[in-house]
């Protein structure tokens, strides 16, 4: 029998991220619960950045996708713990990868699962400082400006394909 969390989680699957549309917010690490208490549904968001501006429009896809299946459910945005790129799933770096964005590397990820405070996550020892060109796979690329298409992107340029690329900065 399925549950009525599990067709909230199935309904959700192909939510897409407002900035990056090739990823879902799953794939992303924004969708983080789906709960269910009683019949009632409950699904928690967390903000990549807590000034995020496409919140707003996630929670809007989020009862969109779930109304499509009938389903209602209150949504939550939670700040704690602070979402950090690790969260990214393997399948989602790969179609960042493919969509020209160099996927980010390890941030630390060793944030505390149940902190009830805002922690940043420090950056993970012996993490490598080269960034892949998402093109070519070169190493040899260089940082050209600290922000890129969104705050949480970097640009940069290949100097053995010389295409430009956003790196998704590792948080």
């Amino acid at each position: 029998m399925v549950t009525l969390a599990q067709r909230a989680w199935d309904a959700l699957e192909g939510v897409p991220d407002p900035e990056i549309p090739v990823v879902s917010i799953r794939e992303l690490g924004i969708l983080r619960e789906v709960n269910e208490h009683n019949g009632a549904l409950e699904v928690v968001i967390t903000p990549t950045y807590s000034g995020c501006p496409a919140m707003g429009q996630i929670e809007d896809d989020v009862r969109a996708a779930l109304a499509a299946r009938h389903l209602n459910a209150t949504v939550v945005t939670r700040l704690a713990p602070a979402w950090t790129t690790d969260w990214i799933s393997e399948p989602g770096r790969a179609k960042l990868k493919a969509f020209g964005i160099a996927p980010p590397h390890q941030a630390a990820g060793s944030a505390a699962p149940n902190a009830s405070v805002l922690q940043f996550a420090r950056r993970k020892p012996g993490a490598p400082d080269a960034v892949a060109c998402p093109h070519c796979q070169s190493l040899n690329t260089t940082e050209t400006s600290h922000f890129g298409s969104t705050a949480c992107k970097a640009l940069y340029k290949c100097l053995d394909c010389l295409e430009p690329f956003d790196y998704f900065k590792p948080y």
